[in-house]
């Protein structure tokens, strides 16, 4: 039993501050939080050095235990089968953290194979339960599981990165008709990016006869995919990282497009193109989280206004720029205020025509802004 010193918010992060006194409990234990008045207010995995020192998973007097971990579970898969542009998917997100009440959990589905990408130690001591409830259910067949480094080091632990016997290293998968390599060893986060999914159907609805820019391309979602569904003049995919080009090179050569791919830092190719008067007719942004933790603030905040602002420069008048941010610690409204700045700095006027985020397999809980981690800003130039 952990009391806490006021009644928390319904946040399902309770923060180090409210904790009366701190226990000695191993990372990951399960603990019963109590208000000041002795009511009892749930369960949740508590961690000894975080800031966040308890990740909530029920509320009142529900205990956390095999039961209430199968509800969840069987929630958030129903969840999924009730959307029907997901019913079809062989690439998805099946558990969204505190989206789907299992925070510090996330599983994503790549045909026959779950990747569970821990972030609280907790779930290590599920895992068993956890893994072959999830592969009945929804029946597949191999899993990966990866704790970071990074993590491991919050949550005083080993890192984890360990697959079930004979579970593929790389497979195929397909999104709206494109098809798409996925390196489970090499990729980012769990191997792909299922959250852009809508956003990059509804990309090639406006590629037609353009010269279309896909920064911080990755594996080349978004190029790859205004290649196969729509009829652009050209392509050219941006990225720093070596590995991940030779995947989109690949995804590329699957659908049979010509993508022009180009190795390099999206800052640096940006101020050469501007100066040597390069434009495009549609300018994709996705770059790469800037905000990981606090203390990156002010200075992703600067990465983010500085990127729009070059990618703004080479926008053809009256064209279109996609521009995102994964940061979960930067608001919907402190995003567009920064591409607001950076286009009055670079003497340009826009147009918001739509703001969108990630694809339904992400749900966003109310009381948790962080779930709703991706903004997109659609906007003429």
């Amino acid at each position: 039993m952990i009391d806490l010193k006021t009644h928390p918010s319904p946040h399902p992060f309770v923060r180090r501050g409210l904790v009366k006194a701190a226990p000695r409990l191993p990372n990951g234990t399960v603990v019963t939080m109590r208000s000041p008045e002795g009511v009892i207010l749930g369960d949740g995995f508590w961690n000894t050095f975080s800031d966040i020192a308890i990740r909530r998973l029920t509320s009142g007097d529900v205990r956390f235990d095999s039961t209430a971990l199968a509800a969840l579970l069987e929630s958030a898969i129903a969840l999924r089968e009730r959307v029907p542009s997901l019913v079809a998917c062989d690439a998805l997100r099946l558990i969204h953290s505190e989206g789907d009440g299992l925070s510090g959990l996330i599983v994503d589905r790549y045909s026959d194979v779950l990747v569970f990408e821990l972030h609280s130690s907790g779930w290590i001591h599920w895992l068993d339960e956890l893994v072959p409830w999830l592969h009945k259910r929804v029946g597949t067949k191999h899993h990966r599981v990866v704790l970071s480094s990074r993590t491991a080091r919050l949550e005083g632990v080993p890192a984890i990165d360990t697959s079930s016997e004979a579970c593929p290293t790389s497979l195929r998968i397909e999104e709206h008709g494109v098809r798409y390599a996925v390196n489970l060893n090499t990729g980012h986060k769990t191997g792909f990016f299922c959250d852009q999914r809508d956003n990059r159907r509804e990309l090639a609805r406006w590629v037609d006869g353009a010269d279309v820019l896909d920064l911080c391309t990755y594996t080349g979602g978004f190029a790859v995919a205004a290649s196969v569904l729509g009829k652009p003049k050209s392509v050219t995919a941006v990225d720093l990282d070596e590995v991940a080009l030779e995947v989109a090179k690949t995804n590329a050569n699957l659908n049979q497009v010509r993508v022009r791919f180009v190795h390099a830092d999206a800052f640096d190719w940006l101020r050469q193109s501007a100066n040597a008067g390069k434009r495009f007719d549609v300018v994709v942004l996705d770059p790469p989280k800037f905000i990981g933790t606090r203390r990156e603030i002010e200075t992703g905040r600067g990465k983010y206004h500085d990127l729009n602002r070059l990618a703004l420069s080479v926008v053809r008048e009256g064209g279109l720029l996609l521009t995102c941010s994964c940061s979960g610690l930067l608001t919907r409204e402190e995003h567009r205020g920064l591409v607001t700045t950076a286009a009055r700095k670079e003497g340009k006027t826009a147009r918001i025509l739509a703001s969108a985020g990630a694809a339904p397999d992400h749900p966003i809980l109310l009381e948790c802004p962080e779930t709703e981690y991706l903004k997109c800003l659609w906007m003429i130039v």
